[in-house]
C-alpha cells in the first residue's frame, strides 16, 4: 500500500477550516497538523482537538505538502519559506495579471533550488475557472470570453478591507453588471473614533477595488449580512476554424471557501506529481488532481 500524502494546513481562517475537512475526507492524505500564528496558539478551536497545532511547521516532522490558507498578500513570503524547506506548496493567491505572473516566476526559482513544486493561484478564480477559460479558447480560438462573478462574497477583497486601520469587521460583495464588468459592495464595521471617509478612500484606492465601481457603507454588525455563497457565469462567443457563432456557457453557484479549499487539496495531490518549479492550474494535467491510478482513471472518465 502506498503511503499517504502528509499534508499540513497553514492558517485557520475561512479557507483553512474547510481545507482541514477536505484533507480528512481524502483517502490518500493524512493531516499531520495545522500551523497557526503564535498569537493564536492560546485559542485553539474545539474542532482541532486531537490534531497537532503548532506555530512552526518543523515541529510536525516530515511534511509533503503545505496548503497555504492565509491572506493573498502573505503568500509570496510564506510560500518561499516553505519551499526553501523542501515542502511542496499550494496557495490560492487571487490577484490576476502581472502580480500572479511575478509570484509564479519567484516561486519557480525557489522551487527548483530546493526540489519542491509550488502550485500558484489554486482557487476557483484564478484557478479552476482559468482551466475552463483555457479550454473554451481551445474550442474557439478567435472570440471573446466574459467572466461574470457573483453575486456573492469575495474572500480576497474582504480580507483586504479587514486589513485597513480602524476596520473591526468587513464584507465585500461582488455584483455582476454584465460583459465581465462588476460592482463592489463593501460593508464595514468600524472601531470607535475611526473616520469613515478616510477608510472609504483607502478602500477605493486599493488595487483590489481601484478598477471597479465600488460603494462603501458603514453598518453596525457585518455578521448580519454575511453569506459565503458566490457564483460565476463564463460566456464565450467565437470561431472554430472558419465557423462563426460558436456559443459556450459555464455556470456554477458555490460556497466560496469550501470550493477554494477543495481545489487546493486536490492540487496538493498534483503538486507531488510535478517536477520542481511553479505552476498555475492550466499547466497541471487535471488527472493529476485525482486520487487513484492514472490508467484506471482514464478508463472510467474518458
Amino acid at each position: 500500500m502506498k503511503s499517504k500524502i502528509r499534508i499540513t494546513v497553514v492558517g485557520y481562517g475561512n479557507i483553512g477550516k474547510y481545507a482541514v475537512e477536505a484533507v480528512q475526507e481524502s483517502p490518500d492524505m493524512e493531516l499531520v497538523g495545522v500551523v497557526r500564528r503564535k498569537s493564536s496558539m492560546n485559542d485553539v478551536p474545539a474542532e482541532l482537538s486531537g490534531i497537532p497545532v503548532v506555530s512552526d511547521v518543523r515541529e510536525l516532522g516530515k511534511v509533503d505538502v503545505a496548503l497555504l490558507c492565509g491572506p493573498t498578500r502573505s503568500i509570496p513570503e510564506t510560500a518561499e519559506e516553505y519551499l526553501s524547506l523542501g515542502i511542496h506548496t499550494v496557495d490560492s493567491f487571487d490577484i490576476h495579471g502581472e502580480a500572479l505572473w511575478n509570484l509564479r516566476s519567484q516561486l519557480d526559482k525557489v522551487g527548483k533550488e530546493h526540489n519542491a513544486a509550488a502550485i500558484v493561484s489554486a482557487g476557483w478564480d484564478p484557478g479552476s475557472d482559468s482551466v475552463i477559460r483555457t479550454l473554451l479558447k481551445a474550442m474557439a480560438p478567435k472570440g471573446i470570453t466574459c467572466t461574470n462573478f457573483g453575486p456573492g462574497m469575495s474572500m480576497g477583497h474582504t480580507v483586504a478591507v479587514k486589513s485597513k486601520p480602524g476596520v473591526r469587521n468587513a464584507l465585500s460583495i461582488t455584483v455582476p453588471t454584465g460583459s465581465g464588468i462588476h460592482r463592489r459592495m463593501v460593508y464595514v464595521e468600524l472601531e470607535s473614533d475611526t473616520d469613515f471617509a478616510v477608510v472609504e478612500q483607502s478602500i477605493k484606492s486599493d488595487a483590489y477595488f481601484a478598477k471597479d465601481d465600488t460603494t462603501v457603507s458603514q453598518v453596525d454588525n457585518v455578521n448580519d449580512l454575511l453569506d459565503m455563497g458566490h457564483a460565476v457565469l463564463m460566456e464565450r462567443k467565437g470561431v472554430s476554424g472558419v465557423t462563426h457563432n460558436q456559443l459556450f456557457e459555464f455556470r456554477m453557484k458555490i460556497n466560496n471557501p469550501a470550493l477554494t479549499a477543495q481545489i487546493m487539496v486536490s492540487c496538493g495531490r498534483a503538486a507531488i506529481r510535478q517536477k520542481p518549479g511553479a505552476y498555475t492550474l492550466p499547466e497541471i494535467p487535471p488527472i493529476d488532481m485525482l486520487p487513484g491510478e492514472r490508467e484506471v482513471l482514464i478508463k472510467n472518465i474518458v
